[in-house]
């Protein structure tokens, strides 16, 4: 397994995309363990891009159950369909919040994070997780966010949930 990522300075997003998106497969490939390939994933993330916080949620018993992350303290438990991280999983789309003020019903783990990105893992029907990624930058997420984290939770479904 790698010990450090390989991400060249002064990149684009979708850039720097492109170069991590490998090395997860190769971190990933042969680990069956689930929260182990979540916490290398959210590590990775933070690492090559600098967010303010990176995580999991996991659907547990109706609800969202806070999982690997990388950053400050953070929400336990979201109900399904509340803040971002609950919409995103019941809506079954990955949702971009510019601004998470205006966001309806946004829950505030951290009055530090001005924007976020959440995009579900969804198998067999059901949104089994979200990963959830937050700045503290107001707009700070765009399409090339969008198509890189879809590609990081391609990863992980086609590890952990292959047959769905």
């Amino acid at each position: 397994m790698a010990e450090s990522l390989i991400i060249s300075p002064n990149l684009s997003r979708t850039e720097r995309y492109a170069e991590l998106l490998p090395q997860v497969e190769s971190v990933l490939a042969g680990e069956t363990d689930l929260i182990a390939n979540l916490a290398n994933t959210a590590a990775m993330l933070r690492e090559a891009f600098g967010f303010f916080w990176v995580g999991f949620y996991l659907h547990t018993d109706g609800e969202l159950v806070l999982g690997p992350f990388q950053g400050p303290l953070a929400c336990t438990r979201i109900a399904l369909g509340k803040g971002v991280c609950g919409a995103a999983a019941v809506q079954q789309s990955t949702l971009i919040v510019p601004d998470v003020d205006q966001f309806p019903g946004h829950i505030a783990c951290s009055s530090l994070s001005r924007s976020e990105i959440v995009v579900p893992l969804v198998a067999g029907g059901r949104t089994e997780l979200v990963l959830d990624v937050d700045s503290t930058e107001l707009n700070d997420f765009s399409s090339a966010d969008a198509e890189g984290l879809e590609a990081i939770i391609r990863i992980l479904r086609m590890i952990h949930w292959p047959q769905a």
